[in-house]
């Protein structure tokens, strides 16, 4: 396999984890209506610039991870593309769960399907190269804090 090959790989892995994010975050902004402001929202809860760096660093951790499970075996990657496609697409969903439809209660159940989710990939990828397990980490981590968020604003502000 060619460097050129091995690089165009991880392009395309970048833009499919990164490309439905842009897609995405215009619609589910929390400022786009103001609802998400107007959340009564615990001490903890963090300011709303440190979103978007954190995430684009989580989202590059992800793709590297994901391509070094691939580079390793690109013809035994089905189960962890599997898995990666199914927290991505849970990923993606949250947002518009939480931000659009403006429903904590539902935006827990897919986050904590997420996070299971997340589980899986990290397991499916350490077992496969170690490394890219670790890089998932950060990502299990924050979407744990987020979960632990997401039930707060639920209870918080459940009228």
């Amino acid at each position: 396999m060619s460097q050129l090959h091995q690089w165009a790989a991880l392009a395309v892995i970048i833009f499919a984890t990164l490309g439905p994010t842009a897609l995405i975050a215009p619609l589910s902004r929390p400022d786009r209506d103001g609802w998400y402001g107007a959340l009564r929202k615990p001490r903890w809860n963090p300011p709303s610039w440190l979103f978007a760096p954190v995430w684009t660093f989580l989202y590059l951790a992800m793709s590297v991870a994901m391509w070094l499970v691939w580079k390793e075996n690109p013809n035994s990657v089905a189960l962890p593309l599997r898995l990666y496609g199914v927290q991505l697409l849970l990923n993606h969903a949250w947002s518009p769960t939480f931000f659009i439809l403006k429903n904590p209660k539902i935006a827990f159940g897919v986050i904590l399907a997420l996070w299971t989710a997340i589980v899986a990939t990290t397991v499916c990828f350490a077992l496969r190269v170690p490394l890219a397990g670790q890089l998932m980490l950060p990502y299990l981590a924050w979407v744990s804090f987020a979960s632990a968020l997401n039930y707060r604003l639920w209870q918080d502000n459940k009228e």
